[in-house]
């Protein structure tokens, strides 16, 4: 196998993920650049537009789609809250919802004509009750019209709406195999300027984890009602470089009927090389000098031959489905994330995407993270030789990360379970 790390006499560091095969170059000099700086200068925020930032937020709850649960804390705890009718969304504060995407990768009609999957019956039951009432109806009406727009459906514009068409598109809206997990925040508590931005490294390291576990239970539900989703994607884009219509924290977890090139092969390797991740993974970085940080379950380190430079998160002692991990496991694996973030910085626009085993393998497979810096423009080298210039290398990557990790230790913005390298 190619050694995944070179360094030339000039400096330049040749990487080749020894996972993907990925191909990537570090030009000496670059690692310099500046990182984490607001683009322009901040603006005030308006004090009538708390919480009306962006169609996220939850006071603007009816511009995004029916609810299919929320987080909520209060005096008593955490409560996952399921069922709620339009009239009952100012209830409660979600410090976290699950929404459908209004628009899927996959749509609702891709997987019944392709596949004949038909909603639930709790789906069924769901769109029957919202649609029960005045305030469901009006909801749902104003985003079929927004649907039947943006396809060029004739009698978008009708008043009322026709009932075969509200009811046509009312499927999808509850029957989605594309879902959004979006968290409360716009900007931080008390911010004063729109640089003040709420990430994923600005919650506390229990909100994330309970945005963790939020995520991997809509995972969980995704697999066990649709039996035609062969693998479910679970993805961050935060800033719009990195791919986000809003600058508002929130996950998305895709259901797709194929496990993709990358995983097949994945598997096939795992078979004859059952220790890959562990060897390649932790190990690696260890023997590198790039471990970031670790808890008891997981470990944290600067990745190799990525596209972009990354922070890589590994479960090191659990190869199940990501449900199927301890408490334990899951709270070590979201601290390092979290960490991983705060150390980022949320000016920084990345890519955060989780790789798990899903049911249908039999191979162990950790859930792991990778969290992309954007930070560079893929062009025309890199399409046609596909081999990657990246700004940062690993080593740089990792000094980084240590350097501002143990600022928020001390500060106590990150988990204290965490250990440093």
């Amino acid at each position: 196998m190619i050694e995944p790390l070179t360094r030339l006499p000039d400096g330049t560091i040749k990487q080749v993920n020894p996972i993907t095969g990925t191909k990537v170059w570090t030009l000496p000099g670059r690692a310099a650049r500046p990182l984490g700086q607001p683009s322009r200068h901040p603006l005030p925020i308006d004090p009538l537009d708390h919480d009306r930032h962006c169609a996220f937020c939850w006071a603007r709850m009816r511009e995004t789609t029916p609810e299919i649960a929320r987080l909520v804390h209060d005096p008593d705890g955490w409560h996952d809250v399921r069922g709620l009718l339009a009239e009952d969304l100012d209830h409660s504060t979600p410090q976290f919802r699950l929404i459908p995407n209004l628009f899927e990768i996959l749509s609702y009609d891709y997987w019944h004509l392709a596949h004949g999957w038909q909603p639930t019956a709790d789906s069924r039951a769901r769109r029957t009750a919202y649609l029960s009432t005045p305030g469901g109806r009006e909801h749902v009406t104003s985003l079929a019209r927004i649907q039947m727009r943006a396809r060029g459906t004739v009698g978008a514009d009708a008043e009322p709406l026709a009932e075969e068409d509200l009811e046509r598109e009312a499927v999808g809206l509850f029957a989605g195999n594309h879902q959004v997990v979006i968290s409360r925040r716009h900007y931080v508590d008390d911010a004063t300027d729109d640089s003040q931005l709420a990430g994923s490294g600005t919650l506390t390291p229990e909100e994330h984890w309970r945005y963790t576990k939020f995520t991997i239970r809509a995972m969980h539900d995704l697999y066990r009602d649709n039996e035609c989703a062969r693998y479910v994607s679970v993805f961050q884009n935060w800033l719009a470089p990195a791919g986000a219509s809003f600058d508002h924290l929130h996950k998305q977890v895709v259901a797709i009927d194929e496990l993709g090139a990358q995983k097949e092969r994945e598997i096939e390797r795992l078979r004859t090389e059952p220790d890959m991740f562990a060897r390649w993974g932790a190990e690696y970085a260890a023997s590198q000098g790039l471990v970031v940080a670790r808890t008891e379950h997981a470990v944290a380190f600067a990745g190799v031959g990525h596209r972009y430079p990354a922070l890589v998160v590994h479960v090191t002692d659990g190869d199940g489905c990501p449900w199927e991990l301890g408490e334990a496991q899951v709270r070590d694996f979201s601290d390092l994330v979290h960490a991983c973030h705060a150390a980022t910085g949320v000016h920084v626009p990345s890519n955060e995407e989780w790789h798990h085993r899903p049911p249908s393998v039999d191979v162990p497979m950790p859930l792991r993270a990778v969290i992309k810096w954007r930070i560079s423009t893929l062009a025309g080298f890199e399409g046609g030789t596909k081999i990657y210039v990246n700004t940062i290398d690993p080593w740089a990557v990792q000094q980084r990360a240590v350097t501002q990790l143990r600022r928020l230790a001390d500060d106590g913005l990150v988990s204290d379970r965490i250990e440093i390298a």
